[in-house]
């Protein structure tokens, strides 16, 4: 799955996995499917995103400064990916961050993806742990980490769209400090 976003991205936001419903039918991170539905009109909210959301790649919505990738490029079996194939994309996601050369702020949506960008930058887990609202850095990196926007997170209210938006206000505050 390619990463949807501007290739001068100082914020890069990253899934755990295309879903099978959404991305991996339309070709666009987080576009058909459930998710969605938050995460790009809270991009649009901070600045990141312009234009509307119409669950479909081809809605004109457009990443402003942002990026969208996934810990793992492929659909996994039963929606869920192993440790195994989590490991054998994390060079991609390593080769993503590297890409963008502007990058200070990556937001990274669930403990999976978070972990994940965690070692594709060298880093260990153990000193930069997953916490929804976390802030950790590594080199010259913020890692903002948050719940993911499952069906499953907000039907048990382990995370509110008040919660998520609050992740993508403080980037966008940090952002705005030049930090």
């Amino acid at each position: 799955m390619a990463s949807f976003g501007d290739p001068r991205a100082r914020l890069l936001v990253i899934g755990l996995a295309p879903g099978v419903a959404g991305a991996n039918r339309t070709g666009r991170p987080f576009t058909g499917d459930w998710a969605g539905e938050l995460l790009y009109p809270t991009l649009v909210k901070f600045g990141f995103a312009r234009g509307t959301y119409a669950s479909r790649a081809d809605d004109g919505l457009e990443l402003v400064g942002a990026m969208i990738t996934n810990a793992v490029r492929c659909v996994p079996p039963q929606n869920k990916p192993v440790g195994a194939e989590v490991n054998r994309c994390r060079p991609y996601l390593a080769a993503r961050i590297a890409a963008l050369p502007r990058l200070t702020h990556i937001v990274t949506l669930g403990k999976i993806a978070h972990e994940s960008t965690v070692r594709a930058l060298g880093g260990r887990v153990a000193g930069h742990p997953f916490g929804h609202g976390a802030v950790s850095r590594l080199e010259t990196l913020a890692l903002h980490a948050s719940y993911h926007y499952s069906r499953y997170n907000t039907n048990t209210g382990r995370l509110t769209a008040e919660m998520f938006e609050a992740v993508f206000a403080q980037v966008r505050d940090a952002i705005g400090r030049g930090g």
